[in-house]
């Protein structure tokens, strides 16, 4: 009698089929460039299955046949699914007869999309390898924001601030440092500053030209409960100036008085998530860089 899965399922009691489904999957992941793009599909598809055993095996820069003979060799000792982005049409045949000399299922991330694509603009993609992610300048830009975001992040390296697109400055927890990586990985070089009462900023954050500099306040309310969760994380005492009250209102009003001095626009944060406030400060910059800059006139609340 032939074997049919099927008929398998319905003899196993309904409490033992999960564990049919269960056995570990090998995913095989393949690019000719980073592979970014890739796992972030990959990623996307494997979080509509719950509880799911998946061992990912990734496999970027595959551009030559000899490199992709050493990774069949993987499929053979770990047999599964084999996602791929190629877009040379000779290593990607060679891997796709591979793949079915060994009967292992293969899909083509991209090429439904790119076939679509290709009948509606009516032109036939350029197969380019790495063209998804092609390591040009706006790839190099992005990768030296990151490097300038960390290495200026709670006020380090105020001597070139002026090299900066973007600096936030706010009291203790104000989200700065998050949103400053979330900006730079849009492609902003971000410096941030805390202000603390007792100890002035730097003079030149009041006399930059080329950075657009934003001030992120928050409820003082919320800000005391960020503190205080903060300290118990890091199983330190909750009873100190930092988390008092009347403490932090003072931090916050000297925050706002110091925005409003100096005509920086602002951003309450108290309600906002890391990409809400983000994109709140990449419109202010895209304003800014859109139209002939005018004396600032007072702080742009948002």
């Amino acid at each position: 009698m032939e074997y049919n899965p099927s008929l398998v399922r319905q003899s196993v009691p309904w409490f033992m089929r999960k564990s049919i489904h269960m056995a570990r999957l090998h995913l095989h992941l393949l690019s000719d460039s980073t592979g970014e793009t890739l796992e972030m599909i990959a990623k996307a598809a494997l979080a509509q299955f719950e509880d799911s055993d998946v061992v990912r095996h990734f496999w970027p820069m595959v551009r030559s046949r000899q490199h992709l003979n050493r990774i069949v060799e993987e499929f053979k000792r770990n047999p599964g699914l084999v996602l791929y982005t190629l877009v040379n049409e000779g290593i990607r045949e060679q891997l796709e007869e591979r793949c079915r000399a060994l009967g292992v299922k293969h899909v083509d991330a991209l090429d439904a999309v790119t076939i679509a694509l290709e009948e509606r603009l009516g032109q036939e993609a350029k197969g380019r390898p790495g063209r998804q992610h092609a390591m040009d300048e706006a790839y190099f830009a992005r990768v030296d924001a990151i490097q300038f975001t960390i290495a200026h992040d709670d006020g380090i390296g105020f001597d070139n601030w002026e090299e900066a697109d973007i600096v936030l400055a706010g009291v203790s927890r104000t989200s700065k440092t998050p949103t400053s990586i979330y900006l730079a990985n849009r492609g902003y070089k971000v410096a941030n500053i805390p202000l603390v009462v007792e100890s002035p900023p730097p003079e030149n954050l009041f006399s930059l030209r080329h950075p657009m500099v934003v001030g992120l306040t928050t409820a003082p309310e919320r800000l005391v409960q960020i503190r205080r969760n903060r300290l118990l994380s890091l199983n330190e005492k909750t009873e100190t100036s930092y988390v008092d009250g009347d403490r932090v209102k003072s931090e916050v009003s000297f925050a706002r008085r110091m925005f409003a001095d100096n005509g920086w626009p602002v951003i309450d944060v108290t309600r906002r998530s890391i990409e809400e406030t983000a994109a709140a400060v990449i419109r202010l910059h895209q304003e800014r860089e859109g139209r002939d800059r005018l004396p600032r006139t007072g702080p742009k609340p948002i």
